[in-house]
């Protein structure tokens, strides 16, 4: 088995994995929590947001998807696992059951912001330290604070 090209110093790549695995965590959270409520969402605005749902955890999976094989062009394992995922996601969970579409609203809103808040928290610790991975991260949260955007906008 071939070893992976050396792109970074050892302690930037660690730094860096650091940084985008919390990251992917986030993102992997943001779509399971994003099927659950798109499961489980009723009330007057339950179509729409059983849609918009659906492009956050579209979009959530293709990030995660994106930050998961930067960590290996970098030669680094991504982790995905659902312990790993319970243990560090910054995300606050969606309660059982059926969930009241504003209470949904409310929730997603929170979610978005973190996920956002935690990115952009990474990007700046990626400053000086990958380019490349900062850029995706930039990607990332401006995506993120999109869909937060949309959400907030429903927001009474």
């Amino acid at each position: 088995m071939a070893a992976p090209a050396k792109v970074l110093a050892k302690d930037m790549t660690q730094q860096t994995a650091t940084e985008l695995q919390t990251v992917l965590v986030d993102l992997i959270d943001l779509s399971l929590q994003g099927k659950q409520a798109h499961w489980n969402v009723v009330g007057p605005q339950f179509r729409t947001l059983h849609l918009e749902l659906d492009e956050v955890v579209e979009d959530a999976r293709k990030w995660a998807d994106d930050v998961a094989e930067r960590l290996r062009a970098l030669g680094v394992a991504a982790d995905g696992r659902a312990n790993v995922i319970a243990k560090r996601t910054g995300l606050e969970s969606l309660p059982e059951g059926t969930i009241a579409d504003n209470e949904v609203l409310l929730r997603v809103t929170d979610q978005l912001s973190t996920a956002a808040a935690r990115g952009r928290t990474s990007i700046g610790r990626l400053d000086s330290t990958d380019k490349i991975s900062e850029d995706i991260l930039i990607e990332i949260v401006e995506g993120l604070e999109k869909h937060l955007w949309m959400f907030c906008s429903q927001r009474m």
